[in-house]
């Protein structure tokens, strides 16, 4: 099974090999998963649809394509909203799985809000709520950025640096029991693959 999955960039494609990881005690036969870094923000329109098309006459048996709802625009009202607009664009492609991190990848990385504090040498209290309730108006990567910029880590926040350190070692299914939208991307993985679905 090979699965394309078009991702905006480098902290999402350094997060496979932690997906990995989990998905190999699940499989019976891994995938091959292959991140299509967009160096920014994933297509919109027809050109969607063009390096799904494109991707599937390349071989890949499955294309997710894996956005933030927070782009810098208003784009996307919620996680919803940018799956349907999605699927809208690339259109009905039963090959297609549009995903969402809500509202940015960094909300997947919340839950493990001790080692957060551990990297950046400074005790703050999380954000409020749930990860992927965390909003527009200071999306996580905000939050992870400022702990880091309060602490005596001397740097800032590096996403392709410390996304991968965050989630060193650490167990993903914290994330994915909660994050729903973590949770419904692994499950696509899965259910392509036919392995058991997390309820």
């Amino acid at each position: 099974m090979k699965i394309a999955i078009i991702v905006e960039g480098k902290t999402e494609k350094a997060f496979m090999p932690i997906l990995r990881t989990f998905l190999m005690s699940r499989l019976q036969q891994m995938p091959d998963l292959d991140p299509k870094p967009q160096g920014g923000r994933i297509p919109t329109g027809d050109k969607l649809k063009r390096v799904v098309d494109n991707l599937l006459q390349d071989g890949f048996d499955a294309v997710i394509a894996l956005t933030d709802v927070y782009t810098g625009t208003k784009d996307f009202k919620d996680a919803a909203d940018a799956k349907a607009k999605m699927k809208t664009w690339v259109g009905n492609n039963p090959k297609f799985y549009p995903h969402v991190a809500q509202h940015d990848f960094e909300a997947w990385l919340l839950p493990f809000w001790n080692r957060i504090q551990e990297l950046a040498k400074y005790k703050k209290s999380p954000p409020s709520g749930k990860p992927e309730q965390v909003n527009h108006d200071k999306p996580p990567s905000k939050h992870i950025q400022e702990i880091f910029e309060l602490g005596k880590c001397r740097d800032s926040y590096s996403k392709t640096r410390d996304a991968p350190r965050i989630l060193k070692d650490q167990d993903l299914m914290k994330a994915v029991n909660e994050c729903p939208e973590l949770k419904a991307f692994v499950n696509t993985i899965l259910l392509l693959c036919n392995g058991d679905l997390i309820p």
